[in-house]
C-alpha cells in the first residue's frame, strides 16, 4: 500500500479511502465487517463514513456497524484513520436528509456540532474522530462560531483534524482564512471531499486549486460516477450491474451524447486491455492534489478491483485519449475570462 500525507498535516493515509455508505444497507453487517478486515489487511487505513449513512434502514446505522467492528478488538481502532461527517440530522429518520426533527438538530451551529460529534462517538464506540468533516456548507452560521466549536472539541480530544465536503473553492478559502485570523493553532480545513471523476471535472476549475493553495488534501467521492465509468454499457448488455439502473448512471445512459462518450471510453479501455473502473481510479490517483479517491465496495470482488488500480500506470497516449473523450473545464480564470 502507498501512503501519503493528508493535506498539510503529518497524518499518513492510504491512497485509497474505504467508503462505508453501503455498510449496513446494500452490504449486510457480516459482509461489511469482512470488507473492513480485508481493506485493513491490504493496508487501507483511511475509512470514511457519515452520521446519516445507513438511511435506508435508519440514519446512523453505518456508524453503528463500524462501532461494532471496532469493538471486536485486534487493534482495529488504532490502525484506522477514522473520518465521519456531520451537518444533516441523524436522529430524523423521515424521507428527507435535510428535514430537522428539532430546530437545532442539523447544520453547523455550535450547539449541533457538539451534539452531533457526541452522537457519532457513541455510535462508533470510540473516544475520538480523527477527521471530522462538514458535510455541506452552512450559509447561516459564521465560521467564527464553527471554529469556536471545533476548538473546544479538539481541546477535549474528541476531534483531531477538520475537513469539509462539497465546499466550493471560495468557502475553502473563507474557512481557512477565518481560522488563521482567529489565531487558533491547529485549526482550519485539512481535507475536502468533492465530486470528481473523469466525467465530472468541474472541481479542477476552483476547488482543487483552492485546496492546493491552502494545503488541503482532496478526497474525490463517486470516482466511478455511480457506476457510469465502471463498464456500465458492458454490464447493461450482460444484464448485470444494478448501479446502472439508478442515479447518475441511469440518467447518463438515457442521454445519447453521454452514452456515446461512455461507449468511446469503454472501447478505448478495452483496446488497452484494461478494466474501466480501474482506469477511472488510476486516473484520479495520478491527478495533482489528490489524496485518494473514496471507493465504496459492496463485495470483495469490487474491493480487489479497486486495490488493483493502485498498481496501474496509465500511458501518456491513454491519458491524452481520455482527455479527448472527457475534456476538463480548464483552469480559472482563463477558462471563462480569456
Amino acid at each position: 500500500m502507498e501512503y501519503t500525507q493528508l493535506g498539510r498535516t503529518g497524518l499518513k493515509v492510504s491512497r485509497l479511502v474505504l467508503g462505508t455508505m453501503n455498510f449496513g444497507g446494500q452490504a449486510d453487517e457480516p459482509t461489511s465487517h469482512a470488507l473492513m478486515d480485508a481493506a485493513l489487511d491490504a493496508g487501507v487505513n483511511f475509512f470514511d463514513t457519515a452520521n446519516v449513512y445507513g438511511r435506508d434502514a435508519h440514519k446512523g446505522l453505518t456508524e453503528e456497524v463500524i462501532g461494532r467492528w471496532f469493538a471486536q478488538g485486534g487493534d482495529r481502532r488504532d490502525k484506522v484513520v477514522l473520518a465521519t461527517k456531520g451537518y444533516m440530522n441523524a436522529e430524523n429518520n423521515g424521507s428527507s436528509l435535510f428535514d430537522a426533527a428539532w430546530p437545532n438538530h442539523d447544520r453547523l451551529s455550535a450547539v449541533n456540532i457538539r451534539r452531533a460529534v457526541d452522537a457519532s462517538l457513541r455510535r462508533l464506540q470510540t473516544d475520538r474522530i480523527d477527521v471530522y468533516q462538514f458535510h455541506h456548507v452552512d450559509r447561516a452560521t459564521p465560521f467564527d462560531e464553527i471554529w469556536q466549536a471545533m476548538d473546544v472539541l479538539i481541546q477535549q480530544g474528541k476531534v483531531l483534524y477538520v475537513g469539509s465536503s462539497n465546499f466550493p473553492g471560495y468557502k475553502i478559502a473563507q474557512a481557512n482564512e477565518t481560522a488563521s485570523r482567529g489565531g487558533r493553532v491547529g485549526l482550519g480545513l485539512v481535507s475536502e471531499q468533492c465530486l470528481y471523476n473523469l466525467f465530472e471535472r468541474r472541481a479542477e476549475q476552483e476547488v482543487i486549486p483552492a485546496a492546493q493553495e491552502y494545503g488541503v488534501g482532496v478526497i474525490p467521492w463517486s470516482p466511478l460516477h455511480q457506476g457510469l465509468l465502471g463498464g456500465a454499457l458492458r454490464k447493461e448488455a450482460e444484464g448485470s450491474g444494478a448501479r446502472t439502473k439508478m442515479g447518475r448512471a441511469a440518467s447518463g445512459l438515457a442521454d445519447p451524447e453521454v452514452r456515446a462518450k461512455v461507449q468511446a471510453y469503454e472501447d478505448l479501455v478495452e483496446k488497452h486491455g484494461l478494466e474501466p473502473g480501474e482506469v477511472a481510479l488510476a486516473w484520479l490517483l495520478a491527478r495533482p492534489g489528490i489524496t485518494g479517491p473514496i471507493v465504496g465496495p459492496r463485495t470483495r470482488e469490487q474491493l480487489d478491483s479497486a486495490l488493483r488500480a493502485l498498481h496501474l500506470t496509465l500511458s501518456a497516449e491513454l491519458l491524452a485519449s481520455l482527455d479527448e473523450i472527457f475534456p476538463g473545464p480548464g483552469p480559472a480564470p482563463e477558462a471563462f475570462a480569456w
